[in-house]
């Protein structure tokens, strides 16, 4: 989920992004009045109190359901006889058909800085199915899964802050639209399953499983993929068209291999959302984005001596035409008054990256998600097609150690993007051109997050984030008097997800 590539090399727009990057409409908009805001925090607030009474993730996934097919973290479990009086729920469970509910609502608001200071709502309900179809039907080996997400509201990196490392995960365009379909089929005893139909990658490529406690967009799909891809490739909000190859050796390995439709939304003019609005798109003629990830666990089990941990080492490579960051097709910088205009083709992008989830202190009760963990990713590509040439983001997660509070969860975590050597070189030839526009840097976002449950099934979470050098370090919306840049801003969230 990407926001937005500075078009133009330096020379200030109100829409700053490439065509060719997919992101989600970074626009610069009034902000909304008072009235408009107090319904947003009355519509909240109305959550809040109905639900008191109760990555990265993009989709927040099926939890494992019991026999009676309600999952173990649902709230459904506190309900007078856990929210299924006819019995219906598990009554499907046993013929193999097991569903969820999500529902995520969010109040942000930028306090300090960005674009402009204000706030927001916004919810998304997903919708979640799963089959067994060995038990529906004597297949062994092959399950079905959809889900899909009602999206209200709008965001406030797009209306507010004007970054590319979205403030919220959950942040897209109001729409309903479908998200995964696919069949997996499992072989050679589970060990192989292979995966068919519109698939979504931040689902189980270069995850980091302590990052999905955070509520910026980058610490599911990190900022460089979403930058550099067409369309900001198959993650949140986007499903593409696949094939996903899954082997598991033993219970410490897992090799990854997936090949999608190249570009969700498919080539053209403005936000790739309005292109592909209801993920009903179901595009595979685009060149393919391929993607391999290799993933080693250790100490995993509930008791081990050691500390848990995880390493993933994967790559990426996109099969289409990039334009080049600086030069046009006769070599000269896009920015010289004598340019054609037109970028000079570069054929594929590609990138390498790397994950690491160590955990630093193990509880007396044994559990491998408990205690304190680190995380570390990192990723390079090339600079002379991408917006972004390196990434990193780290932090540290501290899960239980509250007496009384064992599923309570405080994070800090840090991210960073440069952008690459040719963009900036292009920002400074329109400088040194012009003499006027801004050379930029790099983004960065700093986030603190304490995760309350307050039921199973219920957790709010209280946030602060500081987006410093919004957009990479560009000016403001209508060219802002002396090139100023966008300030570095200020964000508080106050999350709620519910399950069911």
């Amino acid at each position: 989920m990407i926001r937005g590539d500075h078009a133009g090399g330096g020379l200030e727009a109100g829409f700053f992004c490439a065509p060719e990057s997919g992101c989600a409409g970074m626009i610069y908009r009034r902000r909304h009045g008072a009235a408009a805001t107090a319904r947003g925090a009355l519509v909240y607030a109305a959550v809040a109190i109905s639900t008191s009474i109760a990555a990265s993730p993009a989709a927040l996934g099926q939890d494992v359901a019991s026999e009676k097919g309600i999952p173990a973290k649902s709230i459904a479990t506190t309900l007078p006889q856990q929210g299924d009086p006819d019995g219906s729920r598990a009554a499907l469970a046993a013929s193999g058909i097991t569903y969820q509910w999500n529902y995520v609502g969010e109040w942000q608001a930028d306090i300090a800085g960005g674009v402009s200071r204000g706030s927001i709502y916004i919810g998304r309900l997903e919708g979640l199915i799963d089959i067994d179809l060995a038990k529906l039907m004597g297949w062994q080996g092959l399950t079905f899964h959809a889900n899909s997400f009602q999206i209200h509201g709008s965001g406030l990196s797009r209306e507010h802050v004007g970054n590319l490392m979205t403030v919220s995960y959950i942040e897209a365009l109001a729409t309903t639209r479908l998200s995964e379909l696919w069949l997996e089929q499992k072989i050679l005893g589970d060990k192989l399953g292979i995966r068919v139909g519109q698939l979504a990658a931040d689902t189980e490529f270069n995850i980091s499983s302590y990052a999905t406690q955070f509520i910026n967009s980058t610490f599911g799909w990190p900022a460089s993929m979403a930058a550099n891809l067409p369309s900001g490739g198959p993650a949140y909000p986007f499903a593409t068209p696949g094939v996903r190859a899954k082997l598991d050796p033993d219970k410490s390995l897992s090799l990854l291999l997936g090949v999608f439709n190249g570009d969700p939304a498919g080539p053209g003019e403005g936000d790739p959302q309005t292109r592909n609005r209801y993920g009903l798109n179901f595009r595979v003629q685009d060149p393919a984005f391929v993607i391999a990830e290799g993933q080693y666990r250790y100490n995993q089990e509930k008791g081990s001596a050691g500390l848990a941990g995880a390493v993933r080492l994967g790559a990426w490579g996109h099969l289409g035409r990039f334009d080049d960051r600086r030069f046009d097709t006769g070599g000269l910088a896009l920015a010289d008054p004598a340019s054609t205009g037109q970028p000079a083709p570069q054929r594929g992008n590609l990138g390498v990256y790397a994950v690491i989830d160590q955990q630093i202190w193990r509880p007396p009760t044994g559990e491998a998600n408990k205690g304190v963990g680190v995380f570390a990713r990192a990723s390079a590509s090339p600079a002379d097609r991408s917006l972004i040439d390196l990434y990193f983001d780290g932090g540290i997660v501290l899960a239980g150690l509250i007496p009384g509070r064992p599923e309570d969860v405080l994070s800090f975590g840090a991210a960073y993007a440069r952008i690459s050597d040719r963009a900036r070189q292009l920002d400074a030839d329109a400088a040194v051109l012009t003499g006027a526009g801004r050379i930029r840097d790099f983004e960065a976002a700093f986030e603190a997050d304490y995760q309350v449950q307050v039921l199973p099934g219920l957790q709010i979470d209280l946030d602060l984030q500081r987006i410093v050098h919004p957009g990479g370090n560009i000016a403001g919306p209508g060219g802002a008097p002396g090139g100023a840049r966008i300030p570095d801003a200020t964000v508080v969230t106050l999350h709620t997800l519910i399950k069911y």
